[in-house]
């Protein structure tokens, strides 16, 4: 009696090294803007993902986070951190896209909220998180972006 085999090709993700590629931090008003620390400042956060091949199934994944507050009209600080992943990637090609864009990031992102986190406490401000990101979020908007600017073509 003869048995089907199948062969599926197992997908992987391994990450190589996680490192900063990038940052820095800024209070520009300092000191004096401590002083005026009475009320709760005005902060902004922006996330953005980039990737790049780097040959044979390995990707740099970047994950940037900016973050900024206002006490009143004034910059309280500004902080800019670029955190990378170097990975080994091997899935469906229908797959690939997601894992850059969801998977890698929800795994880069506790990283960069307490390396974010902590810089701030060091510069001497109160502490501060960034948020939970919804990552299959931000790609939904990514592919309806692109589907717009597509469909203007």
């Amino acid at each position: 009696m003869e048995t089907n085999r199948i062969n599926a090709k197992q997908s992987a993700l391994i990450i190589r090294s996680q490192y900063i590629k990038d940052m820095s931090i800024e209070l520009p008003l300092a000191p004096e803007i401590f002083a005026e620390m009475k009320q709760a400042s005005d902060v902004h956060v922006d996330i953005n993902i980039h990737h790049r091949e780097i040959g044979d199934g390995s990707y740099e994944v970047v994950l940037n986070a900016k973050m900024d507050a206002l006490v009143g009209e004034k910059k309280l600080f500004i902080i800019d951190l670029s955190y990378a992943a170097n990975a080994e990637i091997e899935v469906p090609e229908e797959q690939l896209e997601p894992v850059l864009y969801i998977e890698l990031p929800r795994l880069l992102f506790p990283f960069v909220r307490s390396i974010v986190g902590n810089s701030l406490s060091a510069a001497g401000l109160p502490p501060m998180l960034i948020s939970p990101i919804d990552f299959v979020a931000l790609y939904q908007a990514k592919k309806a972006k692109e589907a717009q600017e597509q469909a203007q073509k």
